[in-house]
């Protein structure tokens, strides 16, 4: 048996001190320090940090020049890897719009690394599968012509990997995959990459749709008389929403408003690609050309693609341009995204019985420790 000792204890409501956490593989107890004999455990000294839970990135492609869509068991494993460095203890391996036959590649190779017992990184909840059931005007990064009508019997039989998914609820056939999917209750239905009207979206909403992929990227802005997909998104409280916290992709002066809007419903994503982790330069996405500058990946033709944000960072963004306690901003990076896609009883905050996902940072954020499944990774 472990526990943490000498750390303030970010749980769902508040920041404790004075507290330790035992815990095996899952969480056993939090209890006043003087209640610990040190000499019963394995003692991890927090040294006054903080000790938060572990972050659950549902909407990541790649890192450290590996992508999910590649089809590789093993750059599967390197993503998983890197990302524990992040603080990041589960994640999403999410694919693009590629050909088809190269997206069951992909979900193979997850379904491998998944499969087995033991392997060093970040846990595999199942696959994000962003596109390719997504409008061309409305791309953004992803391929054209690997683009198909949305077909829910494919969604359905990759049910086993798939935990959420992407569709553009305006196009042919997309309400139909969206209430088949929706009924079968395996698989999280995300609008994104979408031009639909706000009309459209609220359709979609009654039809099954519960998330909202990568928020004002890639849809139909909120105007004052077209509200749009990030209208409806921000409106219904029966939406998750995706924020690509990075201070690029959103300006963080709306952080505050999609937060007070959008509450325990707020779900930070990296929506990271292989350059994460990696030099200024060169890359690919969904086997496009892609040129990483700072925080920024462009195509050439100067459209977004993706970023290269780390989870912990999102978190650091949030609390500084919102007024969202630690609690708060911690749970948008965890407990939130964790929720939103069926895992929430298990992952995503301090709580005695969940899994021992534990990270130790410091006031900016900086991950110190990770700790999956009680390991120190």
């Amino acid at each position: 048996m472990k526990c943490i000792i000498n750390g303030r204890i970010v749980l769902t409501d508040s920041v404790v001190s004075e507290m330790a956490i035992v815990f095996d593989n899952k969480i056993k107890a939090i209890v006043p320090m003087k209640e610990i004999n040190p000499d019963e455990y394995e003692v991890i000294d927090a040294k006054g940090n903080l000790v938060a839970p572990g972050l659950v990135d549902i909407h990541i492609h790649g890192y450290l020049g590996a992508d999910a869509s590649d089809g590789d068991a093993e750059g599967i494993k390197k993503i998983a890897a890197g990302i524990v460095e992040n603080g990041v203890t589960s994640w999403c391996p999410t694919t693009m719009t590629v050909a088809k036959d190269e997206l069951l590649t992909a979900f193979d190779a997850v379904r491998k690394v998944k499969a087995e017992k033991e392997y060093y990184g970040a846990k595999i909840l199942g696959i994000n599968c962003e596109g390719p059931f997504i409008n061309p005007a409305k791309k953004g990064a992803q391929a054209e012509e690997h683009i198909l009508k949305p077909d829910g019997d494919f969604i359905i039989e990759n049910a086993d990997i798939l935990k959420l998914f992407t569709v553009a609820p305006e196009m042919e056939g997309a309400i139909e995959c969206i209430e088949k999917v929706y009924k079968d209750g395996r698989v999280l239905v995300s609008m994104g990459h979408t031009n639909a009207s706000f009309d459209e979206a609220n359709k979609g909403i009654e039809s099954g749709v519960c998330h909202a992929t990568h928020l004002f990227n890639a849809m139909t802005p909120l105007m004052h008389r077209n509200p749009g997909v990030v209208g409806a998104a921000l409106s219904d409280e029966r939406v998750s929403c995706e924020l690509i916290a990075d201070t690029f992709h959103v300006n963080p002066g709306l952080y505050k408003l999609v937060a007070k809007a959008k509450g325990d419903k707020l779900c930070l994503i990296t929506d990271c690609i292989r350059a994460g982790g990696m030099e200024d330069g060169d890359y690919t996405l969904g086997g496009q050309h892609v040129i990483k500058t700072g925080i920024r990946c462009l195509l050439e033709d100067g459209t977004i693609a993706g970023s290269v944000l780390k989870l912990n960072e999102a978190v650091r963004n949030v609390l500084k341009h919102t007024e969202l306690s630690l609690s708060e901003a911690f749970a948008a990076a965890s407990l939130n995204p964790a929720k939103a896609i069926g895992e929430g009883d298990y992952i995503g905050s301090l709580e005695v019985g969940k899994y021992a996902d534990i990270i130790i940072c410091d006031d900016a954020i900086n991950v110190i420790h990770t700790i999956i499944n009680g390991n120190l990774v």
